[in-house]
């Protein structure tokens, strides 16, 4: 079938363009009357066998139709919900979570043009598991995002009890204040979630707990300056244990999504603060004062620019989870209040850190903090 999620329109007499937006758009050319009533056949009900034969009667050779399925197939264009595997047939046979995950996997579809492609992988996004540090503004919304998207196991670590400035509509209700948080936050995923976690495979758990490995950690706790500026002992364990993690939050006013560290490959929060300091002299000495101060001050943490990192923290998560590297990937993306305008600072290895980066780097001409693209992010 041709994939009904992007739209057909003819360009003109002879060419026609299926999908809206650049991004994602294909035209199709020359395309004459009968091949255009042949495509209106190509719905999901019919085989090769029976669109051949219905293409003889408007005067189409066999030849014709197999050479226009295989460009339609190679141009990404046609799909087949049977070509996803054993996984995704399990999936559909849950029809409350695939009514719920049906614009969801239109979009993976679409990013991943293979035939099947988006059954499979929402399956295995529902196999993988996520954890979230962090239960307030930012991260619980993060949490419920990943969770509604279709990711099968999202934890979330976080102390003390829900305040009222935790509260966002995205996030923990007004209900979960004076509760626990991260039994708050459970609650909150299980909500989102379209079903039940999916029991994990032997190949699948960790190391005895009966859980998937760890696909990746969100950090995103609530004070902002352990984003902008994070603690890089805090993250050795996962430098040590190769398990990617991606930093988000917002501090004075300024949203922060990134950098998504590839332990060994790409810039860490090692690699970060050494690059400040080479920069700037002074930074390690105020960055002991930021650290060390009080820190019952209420954040000024705007609830539109939270949902914003929020929502895009959990597109670079879910981009990553579906074998992407998006634009995160070394680099951090910020956007102050009031213009919005996101900018993105490239965060390379640096040859004085302890995490490796810069070794693997070596010999492909990594630089250190650079910017990059002052563009909005994909």
């Amino acid at each position: 079938m041709l994939k009904p999620v992007l739209r057909r329109a003819w360009r003109g007499r002879n060419t026609v363009q299926f999908g809206v937006t650049p991004a994602h758009a294909v035209t199709l050319g020359p395309v004459d009357i009968a091949t255009g009533s042949f495509l209106e056949l190509l719905d999901g009900t019919r085989g090769l066998p029976l669109l051949r034969e219905e293409a003889r009667t408007l005067d189409l050779s066999d030849r014709h139709v197999d050479v226009l399925v295989r460009r339609l197939a190679e141009a990404g264009l046609l799909d087949d919900p049977r070509a996803a595997g054993p996984r995704a047939d399990v999936l559909r046979q849950r029809v409350e979570v695939m009514e719920r995950q049906r614009p969801d996997v239109a979009s993976l579809s679409v990013v991943h043009p293979g035939p099947g492609e988006g059954p499979r992988r929402m399956a295995a996004r529902r196999a993988m598991r996520v954890q979230v540090r962090g239960a307030g503004r930012v991260g619980a919304s993060i949490a419920a995002v990943l969770s509604g998207s279709g990711v099968g196991h999202v934890e979330v670590l976080d102390g003390g009890r829900a305040e009222p400035e935790d509260v966002a509509p995205a996030g923990l209700p007004a209900a979960a204040v004076g509760e626990r948080r991260d039994t708050a936050a459970r609650r909150l995923v299980r909500r989102a979630a379209a079903g039940p976690a999916p029991r994990s495979t032997g190949a699948e758990r960790g190391a005895g707990d009966g859980q998937p490995g760890l696909s990746l950690i969100v950090v995103a706790p609530r004070d902002g300056l352990s984003v902008y500026a994070p603690v890089p002992d805090t993250a050795a364990p996962w430098i040590a244990s190769g398990t990617p993690h991606l930093y988000a939050g917002v501090i004075e006013a300024t949203g922060v999504v990134g950098p998504l560290v590839l332990p060994g490959g790409t810039g860490c929060a090692g690699c970060l603060e050494l690059h400040r300091a080479d920069r700037d002299s002074q930074w390690p000495r105020m960055l002991a004062q930021w650290r060390s101060g009080r820190r019952g001050v209420v954040p000024a943490c705007d609830l539109g620019l939270a949902t914003a990192v929020a929502g895009l923290a959990a597109a670079h998560a879910l981009s990553f989870l579906d074998g992407e590297l998006p634009a995160s990937t070394g680099a951090r993306w910020e956007a102050a209040l009031p213009l919005l305008d996101w900018r993105s600072e490239r965060i390379g290895p640096h040859a004085d850190c302890s995490c490796g980066a810069a070794e693997h780097a070596e010999g492909e001409g990594a630089s250190g903090s650079v910017p990059a693209q002052d563009t909005m992010a994909g």
